[in-house]
């Protein structure tokens, strides 16, 4: 019976090794050449890439199970749409002709066409079918359709990444859109991911945290996040996390990431705010791990504490990566942003946000 159990487990090992090595969707490894480049931020300590708070904690093996057996076993009511969500079409020439002001649509979960000054910007571009290495390994999308297939996106100027799980940075993804993209601009060590998928280095650009470049008259300034990072077993934390700032001379427009409630978001609205939109990170969340994900209430604080105008809840409506029913982020944050006053749009996917007229907008319950 020993014999079985060592040589069954030996087996699995070895399957899963074979399975990273040779499968592209993992992506690449941080070196010890690469993390002697990474030894003046603030945040990479001991090889690895730390929060400001020392958070989270590592769980043990047997927390690790038990996680596991609540995600994968537990019963979620209202855990996914009855009937597939309304989404707007978008057709390829309305981008690519647009001339208006800024303006951005939604794909579902946290990613986004940023049109601003002229400018086509995707950020977290994860529009693949299930946020995992394999298809088999994860729950599939809400929606089978997407506003706009990603073949069918007009020239892309730059693309803006939070962080490297597989709801944000998706293989898929990257593969079809790279060559149609001018730059990418992601936290510290994930460059080393669309490097193994064919990105030149030089149409890479990593970033630390309040470090801002750039581009084509925008500014994009890389901000805290309170999250964690890694795509294999045996990485976690190789990377860094962010949010991220992007203005103009006249706009200014937060994007969350994924990130738990902290006072990192008033130094952020202190050093950059008041902002005109901010998307904000709702949904996912569970009281097993409260410092890696927001709460509905606290998504509506960090608005406030952003000096955010009109805030917008993200990293929701597309998967089901957590225990609550899919429309409980959005129902939680809208109450607590009435209590707030802070103003909020939940538009459907699909649907153009003009950044002039967010103030007048309001949402119907479409959930």
């Amino acid at each position: 019976m020993l014999l079985t159990i060592v040589s069954i487990s030996v087996l699995v090992v070895l399957a899963y090794l074979a399975f990273v090595k040779f499968y592209p969707s993992f992506g690449g490894d941080v070196t010890t050449e690469r993390q002697k480049i990474y030894v003046t931020s603030a945040q990479f300590q001991d090889g690895k890439f730390k929060n400001t708070k020392n958070v989270p904690k590592d769980p043990s093996f047997s927390e690790t199970l038990s996680i596991a057996r609540k995600f994968f076993f537990t019963k979620v009511e209202n855990g996914k749409p009855q009937a597939e969500l309304p989404v707007h079409a978008v057709d390829s020439l309305s981008i690519a002709e647009y001339k208006g002001g800024t303006r951005m649509m939604w794909f579902g979960h946290s990613a986004f066409l940023l049109q601003m000054k002229g400018q086509n910007i995707l950020i977290d571009p994860m529009l693949g079918e299930v946020p995992a290495p394999h298809k088999m390994m994860g729950s599939t999308r809400f929606n089978l359709e997407l506003p706009i297939e990603i073949e069918k996106l007009p020239k892309i100027d730059a693309v803006l990444i939070s962080h490297d799980h597989y709801d944000h940075l998706d293989y898929g993804s990257i593969v079809k859109l790279k060559d149609k993209v001018g730059q990418f601009y992601v936290p510290l060590g994930v460059g080393v991911h669309l490097e193994a998928w064919g990105v030149q280095d030089a149409k890479i650009k990593e970033m630390d945290w309040w470090q801002g470049t750039t581009f084509n008259g925008l500014q994009f300034i890389c901000t805290p996040a309170q999250h964690f990072s890694g795509r294999k077993l045996n990485n976690g934390q190789s990377t860094l996390w962010s949010s991220w700032v992007i203005q103009s001379e006249t706009e200014k427009i937060f994007f969350s990431g994924d990130s738990g409630y902290s006072s990192h978001f008033k130094e952020i609205g202190e050093a950059y705010g008041p902002f005109d939109f901010a998307l904000m990170e709702c949904g996912q969340y569970n009281k097993l791990w409260p410092d890696i994900h927001m709460f509905p209430e606290e998504t509506a604080q960090a608005g406030v504490d952003l000096k955010a105008k009109t805030i917008m809840p993200i990293h929701w409506g597309a998967f089901k990566l957590a225990l609550h029913s899919w429309t409980d982020p959005i129902e939680r944050v809208t109450k607590k942003a009435k209590d707030l006053n802070q103003h909020w749009i939940a538009p459907e996917i699909g649907t153009f946000i003009h950044l002039e007229a967010l103030e007048g907008n309001s949402t119907e319950p479409w959930w």
